[in-house]
């Protein structure tokens, strides 16, 4: 037994140790998981907390691990990812990658490592990436982008970002091997050395974006030769982060101009009036067609005369967004800078603080068909200076934007573009409207009205019937009834709207955006209405998910003609209260809850039936007659009691005054008054018997019963008085109600005291136990099983009769 014992703990450990083994030679067993992926196999794991690479499904495209706290990709962590297309490790603590970390990730195609921790770039990361096409490397401490070529390999390589304030060197062998890229991306505002000729190898070359602050501001030969590497006339140039403070800070700018570029843009500089003349001066005459200033910091005053005088003719889109100037008292205003209007045909100012803009004259504006003037300070009087009080000077202009701004009528704005007969597009949205004119004279042309966050309640027949596209999302519309046959876009999200518009009114929609509304539900009927209604958006209403709208969601829009383009996770349910916050597309509704009433007739119909069946079966066991019994049998029992509790507390004994009680029908009276009592109650002198016995004492109801009680109690109080009960039993005994009575209360006296030999039945004539009610149970056994004394017809067997019912009436009395 010791040796079996110790041989099975023994396998028990090894088992143990063979675990504990398997756990640390696998390292997937030590990863936490991720299991947030979508039906696309696009997995998002981002803001996760996870500190290693979590494990996935091997069949995910995308793989979204940005914003955790991992610090090192080894070598098995992607090894089964294969079919792996984007891995983004943005804004981890990535400081150390496994040379073979990428090798099995043949069909990746874009790459995110910014923003980590990276020293140093090693080419053998990418050495198997053959596939990779977007690859950035932005903001991680290193210097330089090392050596070898980390790109040597990446031969599909097309959009590349690089660079941080830590990069210092770049030369020229580091791109080797990036022949053409559609985007190039350096932030080297920390650069101090630059190898001529670094960049100039990528050609073709798209969009550049470059961050040089340190170098324009010290070491502008540095900024020269990296802008003379990438400047080409079709390559757009964006110069982010720069602070150009005088004529030295803009001279790099040179190397672009000599390259004739044609589309320039500053992002988030600070620059002075120098800057500007200089910056104008050194692109004069330069075929430059796009100029854009987004976020700029205006230092100066305002004064720039001296530019003014240079050929700008050739810019066909001035973009100008985001202005701050720093000293307004002193800053004179932007119509210094009106030159530069008098040749383009696209012109933006957004979030300016402009409040008017000169009425074009005819050398400004003269070419203009696109204008922006979105989120400035415009009032309905400085907008009639800006568009020359609606006498059609911009008599080419197809777009205009003036929403966010203090406008509050749309009258008059309605009379501002009525003669712009060129004008497609119009958006006056995120401005003060109230209400909304009945009629309004609208351009032919128009195509497009945006009247999207203001706080219209109604809308009118002052829409134009020419509209294609109509945004009027977020207001407080609380129904939608108008007739725009040419309308295929309605935008009505963020209203009050309850129901579908009409589809007759519309009968050119193809898409419908009514989300965030107080929808309650819409089905097949509605959708129907629409002739060629292709994309519907409803989600995020509070429906009531009722039987036919579940089932419409669920089953009739997919694969039908009108797709629902939001996804089915925007439709959840608001009601009943039970499927509160439930997707629509998971609630299941039983049987009882779609077919509530046919469910409660048909329930209420067997319930009918099974009461009347109840009724029925309780009527043939006589179960009405049991209770109405029972109810009285208790009510004198409890009276009884009462009255033998008085007696108790009285001292006097509870006495037997009759020897028995007899029980007969009316119409047996005769019998007894003639018979029966005259034969026990008196006695006789030749009888034998009554020279021994006394006469026995019977107690009659017509005779014994005291008048002014219940009758009940007194039935109750003469069977509780007497030693027996006799029932003579005859037809009229069975149709008599007080001998049922009678016949009722002996029955639970019975029950209650366990008697069987109490009872003495005389049958005035033959009576068979069918003739009996079936309720009587207890009689029905009584007689079954109790031997009862029949009236004999014969004169000679009556004295034995008498004799039979003396001694059954004096029972243990017989031998005294």
């Amino acid at each position: 037994m010791g040796r079996a014992t110790t041989f099975y703990f023994t396998l028990l450990y090894l088992h143990l140790l063979s675990i504990c083994w398997c756990q640390r030679s696998n390292p997937d067993s030590e990863r936490l998981s991720c299991d947030r992926c979508d039906r696309r196999l696009s997995c998002n794991c981002s803001y996760g907390g996870f500190t290693s690479v979590p494990t996935v499904t091997d069949r995910a495209l995308t793989l979204d691990l940005s914003f955790n706290e991992i610090a090192m990709v080894t070598e098995d962590d992607l090894k089964s990812h294969r079919h792996l297309k984007a891995l983004n490790l943005h804004g981890n603590k990535l400081a150390v990658i496994h040379p073979s970390a990428f090798d099995s990730l043949w069909s990746l195609e874009e790459l995110d490592l910014s923003n980590n921790q990276l020293t140093a770039l090693k080419q053998k990361w990418f050495r198997k990436l053959g596939a990779l096409q977007h690859l950035n490397l932005l903001n991680n401490p290193y210097r330089c982008l090392g050596s070898p070529a980390p790109f040597q390999t990446l031969v599909r390589l097309r959009r590349l970002r690089f660079g941080g304030p830590a990069l210092e060197e770049l030369k020229r062998e580091d791109l080797y091997g990036v022949t053409q890229l559609e985007e190039l991306t350096v932030h080297g505002n920390n650069l101090s050395r630059y190898e001529p000729g670094t960049l100039a190898d990528v050609w073709p070359l798209g969009r550049v974006t470059l961050s040089l602050r340190s170098a324009f501001l010290t070491n502008t030969a540095l900024a020269r030769a990296v802008l003379e590497d990438v400047s080409y006339p079709e390559t757009p140039i964006i110069l982010e982060d720069l602070h150009l403070i005088g004529n030295e800070s803009v001279q790099p700018l040179t190397a672009a101009a000599k390259r004739r570029i044609r589309q320039i843009s500053l992002k988030n500089v600070s620059v002075s009036d120098e800057a500007i003349v200089s910056f104008l001066m050194v692109f004069n005459g330069v075929p430059l067609t796009s100029f854009w200033l987004d976020g700029v910091t205006l230092t100066g005053e305002g004064r720039w005369a001296q530019a003014k005088w240079t050929d700008q003719k050739s810019i066909d889109e001035f973009f100008l967004r985001n202005i701050v100037v720093l000293d307004v008292w002193k800053f004179v205003s932007l119509l210094e800078l009106g030159f530069l209007l008098h040749y383009p045909r696209k012109v933006s100012v957004i979030n300016g603080r402009v409040f008017v803009m000169p009425c074009p004259t005819s050398r400004l504006l003269v070419n203009l068909q696109y204008l922006d003037l979105s989120d400035n300070l415009l009032t309905e009087m400085t907008l009639s200076e800006s568009l020359c009080d609606g006498h059609g000077t911009l008599k080419d202009l197809r777009v205009l934007n003036i929403s966010g701004n203090a406008l509050k009528s749309l009258s008059t704005i309605n009379r501002l573009v009525a003669e712009l007969s060129k004008l497609t597009h119009l958006d006056i949205s995120r401005n003060a409207y109230s209400s909304m004119p009945r009629a309004c004279s609208w351009p032919s042309t128009l195509r497009y009205l945006n009247i999207s966050g203001a706080k219209l309640e109604t809308i009118t027949p002052c829409l134009a019937t020419t509209l294609e596209v109509l945004d009027l999302s977020n207001n407080d519309l609380k129904s939608f009834s108008l007739f725009l046959p040419a309308l295929r876009e309605l935008y009505l999200s963020g209203n009050k709207i309850q129901s579908l518009p009409s589809g007759w009114l519309l009968p050119n929609l193809q898409i419908l955006t009514i989300q965030s509304n107080t929808l309650n539900m819409f089905g097949r009927s509605d959708l129907q209405s629409y002739e060629r209604l292709q994309n519907l958006q409803a989600g995020q209403n509070k429906f009531v998910c009722s039987c036919e709208f579940v089932a419409f969601l669920q089953s009739d829009t997919k694969g039908g003609d009108v797709q629902l383009t939001d996804g089915e996770e925007s439709y959840i349910c608001d009601s009943p209260l039970y499927l509160q916050e439930e997707p629509v597309g998971q609630v299941y509704l039983s049987v009882v809850d779609c077919h509530r009433v046919l469910f409660v007739s048909v329930s209420c119909g067997l319930a009918l039936f099974v009461a009347i069946l109840l009724c029925i079966l309780l009527w043939r066991l006589h179960v009405s007659w049991y209770l109405k019994m029972t109810w009285a049998w208790l009510k004198a029992k409890r009276n009884s009691r009462r009255r033998q509790r008085c007696r108790e507390r009285e001292g006097l004994e509870s006495l037997l005054s009759f020897d028995a009680f007899v029980s007969y029908s009316e119409q047996d009276a005769c019998w007894v008054d003639n018979f029966l009592v005259p034969e026990l109650e008196e006695p006789r002198d030749n009888d034998e018997e009554s020279v021994n016995h006394r006469p026995l004492t019977l107690c009659l109801h017509k005779r014994d019963f005291l008048p002014g009680h219940w009758i009940l109690d007194n039935i109750m109080s003469a069977m509780e008085r007497s030693r027996r009960t006799v029932f003579i039993l005859s037809e009229n005994f069975v149709q008599s109600d007080w001998c049922r009575y009678e016949l009722d209360f002996s029955h639970f006296w019975l029950f209650d005291r366990n008697a069987g030999g109490e009872v003495i039945l005389i049958l005035l004539e033959p009576l068979s136990k069918d003739d009996i009610p079936k309720r009587f149970c207890k009689l029905h056994k009584l007689m079954s099983s109790t031997t009862y004394l029949e009236w004999p017809q014969e004169e000679e067997k009556i004295g034995e009769f008498w004799r039979s019912l003396r001694k059954a009436l004096r029972g243990e009395e017989e031998d005294y």
